[in-house]
């Protein structure tokens, strides 16, 4: 198979270019990294030395593709299924990247300082899930009144912005829930979580849920599946 990505299935990164790649059905060899076994290890290691995930690997091509949105693209560009993750039109295409990186930068990245810090000292956990909370929650904001008068975060269409929007909402609800003064997000949320391309990636998560350190707030269907 000429496509393989290295990923986990338990993480939010790898969950955007998995949607991406379930929206066309794609074919691609999902191989799981264990980044505690050796021979594991050294297979995502040997394209990609900063050893983070995902990573696209495109054999027929020989090209090693880092960075979800990157790999997003390079699929729309060179495996095109479909559904167009990213719009022709210069100013939409604007938009939808725009917003993907927002959801990267203000929604992934302050939810997983969050994860991250339950390993720290209490009173320096503290501090640092403080600011996070308080950036998840200008975000919703943001979210909230972006989705006034649209079904998708950048319109009417599923773009790659939605691929972003999903598993970052998904783990930052558990941490920091949306408020009932935003009906927009939850209902936003809600067609995230019915999008068949997300339910599959979080079908194929669910024994992992486990290991996840707030599993006791999944939602419940997955909370049971954790124990």
């Amino acid at each position: 198979m000429s496509l393989v990505l290295y990923g986990h299935p338990l993480a939010s990164f790898c969950h955007k270019v998995l949607i991406a790649l379930y929206e066309n059905g794609t074919p691609f060899e999902n191989r799981i990294v264990d980044l505690s076994d050796e021979s594991s290890r050294a297979d995502l290691f040997r394209f990609w030395p900063i050893g983070k995930m995902p990573l696209l690997r495109d054999e027929a091509r020989d090209s090693t593709i880092p960075e979800t949105s990157i790999i997003i693209e390079y699929l729309e560009q060179y495996y095109p299924g479909p559904v167009r993750l990213l719009p022709l039109e210069i100013d939409r295409a604007l938009q939808v990247r725009l917003w993907d990186r927002f959801f990267d930068h203000y929604v992934q990245a302050p939810m997983q300082t969050i994860v991250s810090n339950r390993r720290r000292p209490d009173e320096t956990a503290d501090e640092i899930e403080v600011a996070a909370a308080r950036a998840i929650a200008t975000a919703y904001a943001m979210i909230e009144k972006q989705l006034a008068d649209k079904q998708w975060i950048s319109g009417d269409g599923f773009t790659m912005a939605d691929c972003a929007a999903a598993p970052a909402l998904f783990y930052a609800e558990t941490l920091v829930p949306f408020s009932s003064e935003q009906p927009n997000l939850r209902g936003y949320y809600d067609r995230l979580l019915a999008r068949p391309s997300f339910a599959r990636a979080l079908e194929e998560a669910r024994p992992y849920f486990k290991f996840y350190p707030y599993k006791e707030r999944l939602p419940a269907g997955f909370r049971d599946a954790a124990g």
